[in-house]
């Protein structure tokens, strides 16, 4: 006789035992079990129904006989089902133990250009420097000489031997200078020497070798537009920034911040420089130094604009004076001329000399000044329109032309005098101040 059985159908699983039974087998068999589990967390009441439905009496002569086999079965569905909810809650908490370490800890990944970029930036922190400039103040009401900060900027590490190397408007006007290495350890500074003209200044401070990492020092002849540029510095205060960029422009010009004299061959690029970044390096992309962060045009005044840089081929030959004889020889005709806009009135081209000192170069070889007459009508003096066979248009021609010649060279000046030409030499000297 069939024995009657039951069946639990849920969303969750389905159990479907078939029994069968014989004389010669007394128990009874299960065939093709089927357990489907999605819910590991909801299954009491399943488990009661399950075992109610097995213990329920039949209406058969082998009562007995058949409650044991459901009995069993109903066991044995109950095991399945435990070992079924304890692996599937171990998968859960593995999984969810796997996507909280992935978020933790997966390790950071970086493109090669940002890696090249890292590395730059780390191996050349060590060699740029902070500088404060202070300025001796008297106290109002103690009448007390006191140093306070007048002003603050970059600068970079030029040799072992404690050389730094930064902007000369960076230390103007400055009574004291005090430079902070990469450590955070400061030192009072010796200004050795400046170059007004080029704004470049070199200072020395008694640090041990061991703390100074010269910065390695690139040329600045082979730049091209285009090619990538990293600018390290303190701006406002703040340790050590890096900014990049591009050299948006090679071979402009700009003015001394000191004396107005022309820069030539400046370097231009869109690398942000602010305030305290000035006397800071700017490097290629193999980190060498082509150049001096110096000055920004910011035609809104605010921090953002075009960035300058002297080319550390102008800065080299400078910084060796200076660390050899704490000054520059740079030669000089010894005259004053008129700007640029008065000669271009007058319908002439070059440079108008409004005066020439006798115990000067140009007075001694005997150029002439503007004056005037008796009846106080202008006299104009000689107009400068070339130098050793080099047209000068214009008093940065006349700059360009003399930073290429030596002191204790003789030059030939063409002048326009009246309406002739006249040809004079003229010896070069330094300016007296440096003799």
């Amino acid at each position: 006789m069939a024995a009657p059985h039951s069946s639990l159908i849920s969303p969750h699983y389905s159990y479907s035992p078939t029994l069968s039974l014989s004389k010669t087998s007394p128990k009874p068999s299960l065939s093709k079990p089927l357990l489907l589990f999605t819910n590991p967390f909801n299954n009491n009441n399943r488990i009661t129904s399950l075992l109610s439905a097995s213990l329920r009496t039949p209406s058969s002569p082998h009562n007995d006989l058949l409650a044991e086999h459901r009995t069993c079965a109903a066991l044995d569905s109950l095991l399945v089902l435990c070992a079924s909810a304890a692996l599937s809650f171990t998968l859960f908490v593995a999984d969810a133990n796997s996507a909280s370490a992935l978020v933790v800890g997966t390790p950071r990944k970086l493109q090669s250009d940002e890696l090249a970029t890292v590395r730059l930036f780390q191996d050349n922190t060590p060699s740029v420097v902070y500088i404060t400039n202070l300025a001796a103040r008297q106290d109002v009401f103690t009448l007390d000489v006191l140093e306070v900060p007048q002003g603050s900027g970059s600068g970079f590490v030029w040799d072992k031997e404690g050389h730094i190397v930064t902007n000369y408007h960076v230390i103007r006007g400055a009574s004291d200078v005090k430079v902070t290495l990469a450590d955070q350890t400061t030192y009072d500074a010796k200004i050795v020497g400046y170059d007004q003209d080029k704004d470049v200044a070199v200072l020395h401070v008694d640090a041990p070798r061991n703390k100074l990492r010269p910065i390695p020092v690139g040329v600045s002849a082979d730049l091209l537009v285009g090619q990538k540029v990293y600018a390290i510095g303190n701006p406002f205060g703040l340790d050590h920034t890096l900014t990049t960029g591009v050299i948006s422009g090679l071979r402009r010009e700009i003015s001394s911040a000191a004396t107005g004299r022309p820069i030539q061959d400046v370097i231009q690029t869109d690398a942000a420089i602010n305030p305290g970044n000035s006397g800071g390096p700017l490097l290629d992309s193999s980190g060498n130094l082509i150049g001096i962060n110096t000055a920004i045009y910011s035609p809104s005044g605010a921090s953002s604009g075009v960035g300058f840089s002297i080319p550390v081929d102008t800065v080299g030959g400078i910084v060796d004076q200076l660390v050899k004889f704490g000054k520059v020889t740079r030669p000089i005709l010894g005259i004053k001329f008129a700007p640029d806009q008065s000669v271009e009135q007058l319908g002439v081209s070059g440079v108008l000399v409004l005066d020439a000192p006798p115990n000067g170069p140009a007075g001694k070889a005997g150029l002439l000044p503007t004056k005037r007459d008796a009846y106080g009508r202008l006299i104009l003096g000689d107009i400068i329109t070339s130098v050793n066979g080099k047209k000068v248009t214009n008093g940065s021609d006349l700059y360009r032309i003399l930073d290429q010649c030596k002191v204790g060279e003789k030059v030939i000046v063409e002048v326009l005098r009246g309406d002739h030409i006249e040809k004079i030499p003229v010896l070069l000297e330094p300016k007296p101040n440096e003799s």
